[in-house]
């Protein structure tokens, strides 16, 4: 599969009819979960921001191949837990494409292999190196977490 581009949006509110109507069974509980995580960024693709939001990581998009690849491996048979980030950290996700993946142990540990893309627009104190990453996110290192 190659990095997803822009998909085209189904209608954001669909009759409750629609919603009893039997829907086509993917073909692997990974491939449905790719498909609505796909469906979901094209939607939030059209989202525009004023400053002081310069720029968007979307690790989604320029890492799909390592994401891909976590997610058809790890995401096989009923979970308990779904744990959701929306906000990936400089040297986890948006390195890697692997969500609350730091860069040593979604390379090393998990075993999560593939190309990372340079997104459109970098920060150039954020520049993204893939899974050649040599920083760490660190334990609480952001604002906030683990106090």
């Amino acid at each position: 599969m190659a990095v997803p581009q822009a998909y085209p949006l189904g209608p954001l509110h669909e009759p409750a009819s629609a919603l009893m109507e039997p829907q086509p069974c993917p073909q692997s509980l990974a491939e449905g979960f790719l498909e609505e995580e796909l469906r979901l960024n094209a939607e939030l693709s059209q989202l525009q921001f004023s400053e002081p939001v310069g720029l968007i990581y979307n690790p989604v998009e320029y890492a799909w191949e390592p994401h891909r690849s976590y997610v058809t491996h790890y995401c096989q048979g009923p979970k308990e837990v779904l744990f959701l980030g929306m906000n990936p950290g400089p040297f986890g996700m948006a390195q890697t494409g692997v969500p609350f993946g730091e860069v040593s142990v979604v390379r090393d540990w998990l075993g999560v292999v593939g190309p990372v893309l340079t997104p459109p627009q970098e920060h150039p104190k954020r520049p993204v190196l893939g899974l050649e990453c040599p920083h760490s996110e660190g334990p609480a290192q952001s604002e906030g977490h683990g106090r």
